[in-house]
């Protein structure tokens, strides 16, 4: 599997948008790697990361957000949602479920509700080793125009998750503490 190929696939004639997905996935996944390899991940784990972090936000093509070049109806919270259903449809079970639990440290059925989030009400959570790491690593990087390639720092990051709860931060402190993330990775 090409993960760079089914992303043009997608974004079809949008190569801006493609741009900027592709850098930030690939940052991320250059960093789901770092974390995984400290982690003692055995290759056939690496080799899955590395494809589902490249291809984590690929619901992106569909969601509205002129930022990013995309001009599709879903809105940007969607973007996790439409990913797994584009990665189901394409046979990739295992990688669907990263898109759709990777957004933020997860967001559960009660988080949906609170929020009054226009998403299907279930658990979007990460569950397995994997789709933390890949969640973790995503926290560190944007996709804004002129932060793709800037790394947040740990106390960047619980500042962005604490707006979410406290409860939020603690999740990301967990994954600090189980993967051993430190200040400097």
């Amino acid at each position: 599997m090409n993960p760079r190929a089914l992303l043009e696939k997608y974004f079809e004639n949008n190569q801006v948008a493609l741009d900027i997905v592709y850098r930030h996935s690939r940052n991320v996944a250059d960093k789901a790697l770092e974390i995984a390899t400290k982690a003692g991940l055995p290759q056939e784990e690496l080799d899955f990361i590395e494809e589902a972090a490249l291809l984590h936000d690929i619901g992106v093509c569909r969601i509205y957000a002129p930022k990013l070049n995309c001009f599709g109806k879903a809105p940007y919270v969607w973007h996790g949602v439409i990913g797994r259903e584009i990665l189901d449809a394409e046979g990739l079970p295992r990688h669907a479920m990263v898109c759709e639990r990777h957004i933020g440290v997860g967001l559960t059925a009660a988080d949906i509700v609170a929020q009054r989030l226009r998403l299907p009400v279930r658990e979007m959570s990460p569950v397995t080793t994997c789709e933390r790491i890949v969640a973790l690593a995503d926290l560190f990087f944007s996709k804004k125009g002129g932060e793709l390639d800037l790394e947040k720092s740990t106390q960047q990051v619980r500042c962005d998750l604490l707006r979410f709860g406290e409860e939020k931060v603690q999740i990301f402190e967990s994954w600090l503490s189980a993967f051993g993330v430190g200040e400097p990775l």
